[in-house]
Order: C-alpha cells, then sequence, then structure tokens
C-alpha cells in the first residue's frame, strides 16, 4: 500500500487524506464500484506512479479533462502526492476555449480521462500540447509526499468576466480549508457525502476535498437532475451541496424529501423564506449552512443552521444576508462610503490568492450590520451607474426574488445617452401562463426602493443564463431586438 511521508510541521492536505483513509472500510462508491479507505490510497499512488512517467515539470500544475469518479478521485489525491497537481477543467466548455485555458499553463501535458479522449485530442491540437489518457489505474507502493507550501491542486475561477483564471491552492491552505469546512458541515468518517457540482469547480472538487479529509464516504454525479438526486437520496447519503435554483427544482417536482440528510450546503445565491419553510417539511432534521465565498478563498462567511431557524421563525431578514465571518475569519469592508458599503476584504489562513498583507480582496461590495450580519450588493463590476446615482443589481434582484410571481430575476445596467446607464431587469415568472405585469412589479420596487434604482424596462425570459456555481453570467444578458415584453 502507498504510504504518506509528511516533513515540515505544518498538517499537509496529503496527509490529513492519507490519515482519514487507512481502513477497509468504503470510501468512494459509484454504481456498482465501491473502494475501501486502502483501495483509494492505493489508487493514487498508482495514479503517481503514471503520473511519474509522464516526464512532467515537477510542481507545475496539470491542466485535466476529468469528471467526479474513483479514478478522478485517486488522480488529485495522486497528483498532490505526487508534486504533478491536478488542475481539472470544464468538460461543457467548447475546444477553443479549453485551449486558451490550457495555454495559458506551463504544462506541456493535457491528462484526458478516456470518455474525453476525443475532446482532450482536440483541445492538444489547438493548443499544441499533448494528450495522456488516463490508464485503468494499478495500485502500486509509491509513497505519497507532501510539504505544505507545495501545490495540492489548482482550481479555475469560473470566469464569468471572461477566461478562468487559475487558482493555486497549497497543501497548507487546502489542509486548513478542510478544517474549517468539515467542522462547520459537521463532516466525518461516519458521513456520506453527494454532490453533483462540476468536478472543476470549488463547489465540485473544493467540497470533496473537504469529504476526503474528514474520511467520509464519498460518491456523486457529473451533473444535477432531479434523477439523480433521488438517486443520491436513495444511496442514504448525509452530506450535500447545492444552489438555491437546484432546491427549487426539487421543491416543484416534490421530489425534495431526503430522510438521512443532515447537512445541505448552499451558496451563490440566498433562499427564500418560502423555499426554507418546504425545505424543512421535505427534510425536517436538516442543518442548512449558505456559505459566502469564492474559489480564491471560502468560506468568507457563513449563515449557520441556528440562523436558519430563527429566520424560519421570524426573522427573515436573516436570509438576505450571508451571515457573519466564519471561524478563523477577519473581515473588512474596504473603501466604504456613507452608506457603509465598500469591497470585502477577508483575512484566514485558508484563502488562497492574498495580497502581501494577507488580505483576500473579493471584488464583492458589503457592508456589515451593526449586530455583524454581512450584506452583499454584488460585484463591484456589476455596478450600475445611473445619472451619477449607484445602483446594487444585488438589492434590486433580492426585493424583486421576494415577489409571489417571480421565480428568478437578474437586474443589469444597459446603456443610456442621457443617464450613462438605465436599469433593466430579465424575469422568470413563477406562472410563465400568467407573467405579473411590468406596471405592477414597478410600483412593488419603487414602494420599497428609491426610485433611480427602479428598472426602467422588464423582459420575461424562459430561463437565465447562469454558470454552474449558479451565479448568473450578466455579460451573456441581452435585451432582445424586438418583441418581448418591456415597461
Amino acid at each position: 500500500m502507498g504510504g504518506v511521508q509528511e516533513t515540515g510541521q505544518a498538517a499537509t492536505w496529503t496527509a490529513m487524506v492519507s490519515r482519514a483513509y487507512d481502513h477497509a472500510r468504503p470510501a468512494v462508491r459509484f454504481g456498482d464500484l465501491t473502494w475501501t479507505g486502502r483501495e483509494l490510497l492505493d489508487r493514487a499512488a498508482g495514479a503517481a506512479y503514471w503520473l511519474d512517467t509522464l516526464g512532467l515539470e515537477p510542481g507545475t500544475p496539470v491542466p485535466a479533462l476529468a469528471a467526479t469518479s474513483a479514478d478522478a478521485l485517486a488522480l488529485v489525491i495522486g497528483g498532490a502526492g505526487s508534486g504533478h497537481p491536478l488542475a481539472p477543467l470544464g468538460v461543457r466548455m467548447t475546444p477553443y476555449e479549453l485551449a486558451a485555458v490550457v495555454k495559458a499553463t506551463d504544462s506541456q501535458v493535457l491528462l484526458a480521462q478516456p470518455e474525453f479522449a476525443t475532446l482532450g485530442g482536440q483541445v492538444a491540437e489547438l493548443s499544441g500540447r499533448r494528450v495522456a489518457v488516463v490508464p485503468e489505474l494499478r495500485t502500486s507502493a509509491r509513497e505519497l509526499t507532501g510539504t505544505p507550501d507545495e501545490l495540492a491542486a489548482v482550481l479555475h475561477t469560473s470566469g464569468t468576466t471572461g477566461l478562468p483564471k487559475p487558482v493555486p491552492m497549497t497543501q497548507r491552505r487546502l489542509a486548513a480549508r478542510a478544517r474549517v469546512n468539515g467542522r462547520l458541515c459537521g463532516l466525518g468518517p461516519d458521513s456520506f457525502y453527494g454532490g453533483s457540482a462540476p468536478f472543476h469547480h470549488i463547489a465540485g472538487l473544493g467540497n470533496i476535498a473537504v469529504a476526503l479529509a474528514a474520511g467520509a464516504l464519498i460518491t456523486g454525479l457529473p451533473r444535477f437532475t432531479v434523477e439523480g438526486w433521488t438517486l443520491l437520496r436513495d444511496l442514504g447519503t448525509t452530506h450535500t451541496s447545492m444552489v438555491p435554483a437546484m432546491l427549487e427544482t426539487l421543491l416543484a417536482a416534490g421530489e425534495a424529501r431526503h430522510g438521512t440528510l443532515r447537512t445541505l450546503q448552499y451558496g451563490g445565491a440566498p433562499v427564500r423564506p418560502g423555499t426554507l419553510r418546504r425545505t424543512y417539511e421535505a427534510m425536517p432534521g436538516v442543518r442548512m449552512l449558505n456559505m459566502f465565498g469564492q474559489t480564491e478563498g471560502s468560506p468568507i462567511s457563513v449563515l449557520t443552521p441556528e440562523d436558519h431557524r430563527e429566520a424560519v421563525a421570524g426573522r427573515t431578514e436573516l436570509l438576505r444576508s450571508v451571515g457573519r465571518p466564519a471561524p478563523g475569519v477577519e473581515v473588512r469592508v474596504h473603501g466604504a462610503g456613507s452608506d457603509g458599503i465598500g469591497e470585502i476584504h477577508g483575512r484566514a489562513d485558508h484563502f488562497f490568492r492574498i495580497d502581501a498583507e494577507g488580505w483576500l480582496h473579493s471584488g464583492d461590495l458589503g457592508r456589515v450590520a451593526e449586530d455583524g450580519y454581512l450584506y452583499l450588493y454584488g460585484r463591484g463590476t456589476d455596478m450600475i451607474i445611473r445619472g451619477g446615482e449607484n445602483v446594487h443589481p444585488l438589492e434590486v434582484e433580492t426585493l424583486l426574488a421576494a415577489h409571489p410571481g417571480v421565480a428568478d430575476v437578474a437586474v443589469t445596467g444597459v446603456p443610456d445617452e442621457r443617464l450613462g446607464q438605465t436599469v433593466v431587469a430579465f424575469v422568470v415568472p413563477a406562472d410563465p401562463d400568467d407573467p405579473p405585469r411590468p406596471e405592477s412589479l414597478r410600483h412593488y420596487t419603487r414602494a420599497r426602493l428609491s426610485g433611480f434604482k427602479v428598472p426602467v424596462r422588464w423582459w420575461f425570459v424562459d430561463d437565465l443564463p447562469r454558470n454552474a456555481n449558479g451565479k448568473v453570467v450578466r455579460r451573456r444578458l441581452r435585451e432582445p431586438s424586438e418583441g418581448g415584453t418591456s415597461a
């Protein structure tokens, strides 16, 4: 069996995983395949041995086309423990998009699981790299090593504003993140984690890395579907993560019930009061957590299970916040105006992209209320300047999302000759056959917000463009050239 050698005094993620799975209990379960903890480590050692044969530059991240599977977990563990950190990429991106990301790396090799061999070949040709198709992983006695400052893995930002940017994750900081998130989610050897976020996202591999460090039994799906959720339910999973839109889908389908689920972690958007109440009806004992963060560092803050229970008992305003600073996190609001809104900065041992003083510059705008709860006002780059007045899209969206006739909504700014920018709303109606009247939505918004924040045009759409993290991709919001409904 492959072993682990840890050098340095600080704990490494590789060491945490190796200690957690030094047993003969089930560790991963995908379809008919089940590996014990020792089998997982042996396959990880085999993956490390295979990576050694590829002539890779030590310490250089290796781009990989992989989906959540037992082999993918072994590859990540083996890569972290051999000085060949994996950098999973989005398999739903086009070859041209992937080639641009691969070209930005120093690696001359692109890994591809067999099911992505064709895509890998296309990307390799476009990027001038060599593709290596992952073989059947065998066991090995190769030692898994790791030092605190070596890279364990590399994830990429979601790319909502352009080319995804790499976020290097050191052994030390990934271990720190695993400890913080593991405690918040209550993950341990008796847990069964099952997720459906894409493997290359922080909500995918990022959460799986936490479960691995905790020694949990792990399964997963390549993408979210109602049918996939029922499979996770039938398997008896105890922990999962999703975005609120997924939860809404399950509730609408009448399939949200889950008798064994202990913790439901979500992020990317607030959950509605009505959605929370129906979730508790379907899963009475579930612990709900809203974790605010990003690939570069998470969690920054957390809305705890206790906060959610208070919200459903009457303090619904808590659901508009993202909670208070997570354990070990220092938060400041940089450059705040008279309204207290500024850029959220955070400092913690589990953040990855930081400045010389240890601060993560989130790019998100927010304010801290007197009771310590953090409220978001969107990305700094999303802010609309209408006639010299600042409009924060998230503030308008949060209000409109509470309207009973609105299922989903996004607000953006469009050029205006007189005002510079003006405000436009894209609304997914709760009942497509009977959408709310634009005038009704305008009055609803004006009664609660200043006039300059009220959208001047309203477009009813079937859905909103979102990335795999559930965040709206605003650059893809476009007003129709003709037709549609506006006011």
